[in-house]
This record gives C-alpha cells, structure tokens and sequence, in this order.
C-alpha cells in the first residue's frame, strides 16, 4: 500500500522542486537582459492581455501594458529616471479610456521603488480583483482604440533619407 502512494507522491515532489529550480534557473539567466520582464509577462497563466512595448525611447527603455482583473498595469523596463516620463505619458493616455479603472505602475530591477524580476508575475497577481471579464473585454476594445505610442512614418521615404543599420540591405 505504501508504494503505491508513495510513488506518485514522490514523483510529483520531485517534479514540483525540478519546475521551481528551473524558473529560478530562468529569472537568473534574464536578470538585467533587454526584455526579461515582458518575458515573464507573455507567461503568466489566467486571463491577462499583455501588449509589449507601447512606449519607449532611443536608449531603449520600455514600457508594456498589461489588462487584468485588478485593472491596467504598466510595467517599466529601463533607466528609472528615463522610464517615469514613459510611464506618465502612457498613463496619462489609458486614462483617456480607462475613467474609473485603476492603472498600476511598477518598474522591472533590482534598485530601490522597483520589483525584482523573481517576484513581478508574483506582485501582479496579488494585486486586488476588480474586474470581471466582461468588464477587462470592454476595457481591451477601448485600449485598442487607442493610436499607437510609437509610430512609423507613413508614405514613401523621403528623399535624401537614411535608413536605420538594422533596416539597410537587399530588398526582395
């Protein structure tokens, strides 16, 4: 009788410490990389819609939206200096949209009035539940609505132009 409870419970023990190993062994190897937050952002589990990258600038800190039960949370990765101008600007445009939904802010590092990589999916989630999703359904329609922070020059190039390095090469 004991083997055949003790093998599955040791089975699953097993592969609960080998995944928490694993995430830990993740959020080291993206601590400080461009992107790491929006990473963990795009895995988060339950009914979250995230949007990468709707803010940023040259040195290219960025801010991404995400809609969940608590609201609009705007998640700044970058120079904390750089990013409070990115996150008020953005905030300032959901709030267009967004009357009396709460809008969140955080900033992804490890210095001071930021969230640790580790614990960002684990700070959002405690976030208190406002919403239902019709209300996150609707929400999302309006934020859509919205016209895009950054955006490309429509039309032809102009004349005399020149291309960024990255877009530069063979056409075709």
């Amino acid at each position: 009788m004991w083997t055949l409870t003790g093998l599955p419970v040791a089975f699953l023990a097993g592969f609960i410490v080998f995944t928490r190993s694993a995430q830990r062994v993740q959020y080291t190897m993206l601590d400080g990389r461009l992107g790491a937050g929006m990473a963990i952002l795009e895995n988060m589990r339950g009914n979250w819609v995230v949007e990468p990258g709707v803010a940023g600038n040259k040195q290219m800190d960025v801010v991404h939206r995400v809609v969940g039960r608590p609201g609009v949370i705007l998640v700044g990765e970058g120079d904390p200096g750089r990013l409070r101008p990115l996150i008020a600007g953005e905030k300032k445009r959901v709030a267009r949209v967004a009357h009396d939904i709460h809008i969140y802010d955080f900033k992804v590092g490890n210095g001071e009035d930021q969230v640790p990589l580790d614990k960002l999916q684990r700070t959002l989630v405690k976030l208190p539940r406002l919403l239902d999703k019709p209300d996150i359904a609707e929400l999302n329609y309006r934020l859509k609505a919205l016209p895009p922070a950054m955006q490309m020059p429509k039309g032809p190039m102009p004349k005399g132009a020149k291309l960024p390095k990255g877009m530069r090469g063979r056409m075709g």
